[in-house]
């Protein structure tokens, strides 16, 4: 046997309060929508047929709000049919789909009356005749049909608040709702005879001269989204019916956070903050757009995510790329100013994007030891693009690189490396490299065989003193002189020191395991000796083993100190003991007493 589900309206009700729309506000959007729904219809079949939506809201009992129309109206069979049942709509066509010229399509729009009202009350009387029907609904899903009054066509819906829900009844506040959702609508629209519906969305085109234009839509960013834009750019997606601008924002954007956007459908308000119009990548504007094709969700405050939207995200992000292309051929002083403040956003779309990539590569200065430039200036000027793939190496390396003539780019800020890498897209036979800390050592002058030979026991005893801390003590010279150290830890060796580390903390089984994967002994830090350096040849001579050794100690310490490197416990104890060794060294006894 076949049987009907039965509907709970009081747990429906709950569910859309808590669940399906954000506040309870939008109980003046779906009245509107309803409204402007009814008069579209009529006017689809009567052009000449009048159009207005007059809203009459008092605060006296608690509060009662009244929507008048003159629409389309329903018949006593419609009302029956329409109003009684959760789910059923006029504004689809015979296969389920919203009809085109509709905003409303789930019918579900009245139920939001009850987030705020115990009763709706709809007195209603179709353009096609017929005597007029009240409809009375409750929130506990009961509802009446009776007898109406009303001469003309159209319909009416009186709601009284609800206890608890006086606030959405205030007569200041139901003018603010209705201008924020239906002040772009084509219909003239009042509450409590006061005009609130404009004259059409502030990018249209009428006879205003392109100065007045312009001003309006940057009065329009000042006013709604409270900032003066860099730049408008206008938006026009014929497929998704789609028209609007971007405003450009004139700070920096997080480009974690993706942005909402403000989306008009078929001109009321949708969403102040919908999310996913445009790339990720294009977090650097803002859009105001009327759209008549994009799906709205059931709760309409966001964009139905299907292959429509994706498409027509595509087609905005087109569109920003080429005010981006279009602002270096015209405005290279605009666009310099646009990247101080946007370079992110624009390198994220640089990293898949060829075109794109030229744009950062011949206009955005990188920081490099030779000063900043562009890529295109570097290569043109030093052929390879050698890179440091962190800020730390860079910061380590880039005076002693610059001193022995080795051009390099600082990689360490956000996707400067992979663009780096990128570039290769537009000259494949480029060389890139990536300098690894150890390649700084191949450049170092090695000392003649003389020298050599007489400072190969210092050499020797200075490995004893630091083989403990797991590095190499290598003796060169190299530029600039006052440099007496340098910590070199290629990838491979820090790899290893991270390996030994973790063994330590870890239990047998474990350490067994991270054995595996040790590599030779080789793959060691380097302790770099600049021999050009005065203290390091006094050193060198020095007799005494003692001294020798706090001598490489504090200069181990000190090569730590200048690259910034993390410092163990052994390390603290190391500079302790050769600090206090060498004060020892440095005070006569007869002092000490």
């Amino acid at each position: 046997m076949s049987r009907s589900f039965q509907v709970d309206l009081r747990g429906v009700v709950d569910l859309l309060s808590q669940h399906l729309y954000s506040s309870p506000r939008v109980y003046v959007r779906e009245l509107l929508q309803n409204a402007v729904d009814a008069v579209t219809a009529r006017r689809a079949a009567d052009p000449s047929a009048p159009a207005g939506i007059a809203i009459d809201v008092h605060s006296a009992d608690g509060g009662t709000l009244r929507i008048t129309d003159t629409g389309i109206g329903l018949s006593e069979a419609q009302v029956h049919e329409l109003l009684a049942t959760i789910g059923r709509s006029s504004k689809r066509d015979e296969l389920g789909y919203g009809r085109h010229e509709f905003l409303g399509q789930f019918g579900i729009g009245l139920l939001s009356t009850f987030l705020v009202a115990d009763e709706a009350r709809v007195v209603t009387r179709s353009a096609g005749g017929g005597p007029a029907v009240t409809w009375t609904g409750r929130a506990d899903g009961t509802y009446a049909i009776g007898p109406g009054e009303r001469d003309a066509a159209g319909t009416t819906v009186t709601l009284t608040a609800r206890p608890g829900a006086e606030q959405w009844f205030v007569p200041e506040t139901v003018t603010d709702l209705a201008a924020l959702y239906g002040s772009m609508l084509p219909f003239e629209i009042t509450v409590n005879g006061k005009a609130i519906s404009g004259t059409g969305t502030p990018w249209r085109a009428d006879d205003r001269s392109a100065g007045h234009r312009a001003a309006d839509l940057v009065g329009y960013a000042q006013e709604v989204l409270g900032f003066t834009p860099f730049d408008v750019v206008e938006l026009d997606v014929p497929e998704a019916g789609l028209t609007g601008v971007a405003y450009v924002l004139p700070f920096p954007a997080n480009p974690a956070e993706h942005a909402g956007h403000r989306v008009y459908l078929k001109r009321m308000l949708l969403a102040e903050n919908a999310p996913g119009l445009l790339p990720d990548w294009a977090f650097f504007a803002r859009c105001v757009v009327d759209t008549g094709e994009l799906r709205p969700t059931a709760s309409r405050e966001a964009l139905y995510d299907d292959e429509q939207l994706a498409v027509t995200r595509e087609a905005l992000g087109d569109r920003l790329r080429g005010w981006l292309v279009g602002l270096a051929g015209t405005s290279p002083e605009r666009l310099n100013r646009f990247l101080a403040v946007h370079h992110l956003g624009v390198k994220a779309l640089a990293l898949h994007d060829d075109e794109m990539l030229r744009l950062v590569d011949e206009w955005w200065p990188l920081e490099t030891n030779v000063g900043r430039m562009t890529l295109a200036e570097f290569r043109a000027r030093y052929g390879v693009l050698r890179y440091c793939a962190t800020a730390e190496e860079f910061g380590q390396l880039a005076g002693v690189a610059a001193a022995q003539d080795v051009p390099v780019i600082n990689g360490g800020y956000t996707y400067d490396s992979e663009l780096v890498e990128r570039v290769r897209a537009l000259e494949p036979d480029l060389l890139v490299e990536r300098l690894d800390p150890s390649d700084i050592a191949t450049v170092f002058a090695e000392l003649d065989s003389a020298t050599a030979l007489a400072t190969r026991p210092f050499v020797a005893a200075a490995q004893r003193c630091v083989d403990r801390l797991g590095c190499e003590v290598v003796l060169r010279e190299f530029e600039p002189a006052s440099l007496p150290v340098l910590y070199l830890v290629d990838r491979a060796a820090a790899f290893a020191g991270e390996l030994r580390a973790t063994k330590d903390k870890v239990d047998d089984l474990w350490a067994g395991v991270l054995s595996a994967f040790e590599k030779p002994e080789q793959d060691r830090p380097q302790l770099v000796l600049n021999y050009r350096n005065p203290l390091v040849q006094r050193v060198s001579r020095l007799r005494d083993a003692d001294l020798t050794a706090l001598a490489v100690e504090s200069l181990y310490g000190q090569a730590l100190l200048l690259g910034h490197h993390p410092i163990r416990p052994a390390d603290s104890a190391l500079l302790n003991r050769s600090f206090l060794g060498l004060l020892d060294h440095a005070l006569p006894a007869s002092e000490q007493r």
